[in-house]
């Protein structure tokens, strides 16, 4: 069983639902993905598959990258052999009709799948799912204050600091045994670009014709960012409502 999946972040929309109900959506691109290296205890130490997502141009990748992605398009084999020169020449090999990746990441894996090198991962492996995790990176905001960044309020606007309510204030310990600045104090820094995981996304419809995932919900990241889809199987957590009883055990009108 695959447990991750490769895809891009369409954007946002609403479906209704086949009760009527409207149900904010996000889109997602999910697969076909190129499964390019098998990995298992024997050869790695450990089960997993790297896959790709989403063609790029050879000439804009590296060619140690281009043999690798060689060596999954010959079903497993060297990339010499992939990618041969013309005989009676000494020729660089010749990568022009490998299709390269955009995004590889490696993913969970069970190993019990009969999977090889040059395979595709289709959106498929997401039938029967009802909630799903989305892996994401968030839109990166260059170097940012306090107030942006963490959410301060700022300093007063008077007595003679109209011009600076934005910043961070006193940072230093002063009065402190020990002087200088707090580890992990919240200051000024880069904002932004981080792994965020949302959970308990739950899937509101499947296209398998044209690949696309709805979830409810916001996804991390901007349009036409990368995400992970891992399978969540638990269930998500309904809250039970009872019924209030008075004191003798019947139910209240």
């Amino acid at each position: 069983m695959i447990k991750e999946v490769l895809g891009k972040k369409l954007g946002m929309t609403q479906v209704y639902r086949e009760d009527g109900r409207v149900a904010p959506v996000t889109v997602l691109r999910v697969g076909p993905c190129s499964v390019l290296q098998v990995k298992k205890p024997e050869t790695d130490g450990y089960t997993s598959l790297q896959l790709g997502f989403e063609d790029r141009k050879a000439k804009n990748v590296t060619r140690a990258l281009l043999g690798h992605i060689a060596k999954a398009a010959a079903g497993g084999k060297a990339a010499d052999e992939a990618a041969k020169p013309e005989e009676g020449k000494k020729a660089k090999k010749d990568f022009s009709k490998v299709v390269a990746k955009r995004f590889i990441h490696e993913v969970g894996w069970d190993g019990k799948d009969e999977l090889a090198p040059g395979q595709d991962v289709k959106i498929d492996v997401l039938d029967g799912l009802a909630y799903v995790d989305i892996i994401g990176w968030t839109k990166g905001r260059g170097f940012a204050g306090v107030v942006k960044r963490h959410g301060f309020r700022g300093g007063p606007r008077t007595h003679g600091q109209s011009d600076r309510e934005r910043t961070a204030g006193a940072i230093g310990r002063a009065h402190s045994i020990s002087k200088g600045v707090l580890p992990g104090k919240r200051m000024a820094g880069h904002y932004g670009t981080e792994r965020v995981t949302v959970r308990n996304l739950e899937v509101v419809k499947i296209d398998k014709d044209q690949n696309l995932l709805f979830v409810q919900g916001a996804v991390p990241g901007a349009t036409d960012d990368y995400v992970i889809v891992r399978r969540n199987p638990k269930p998500k957590r309904v809250r039970l409502v009872v019924d209030k009883k008075d004191k003798k055990g019947a139910k209240k009108k």
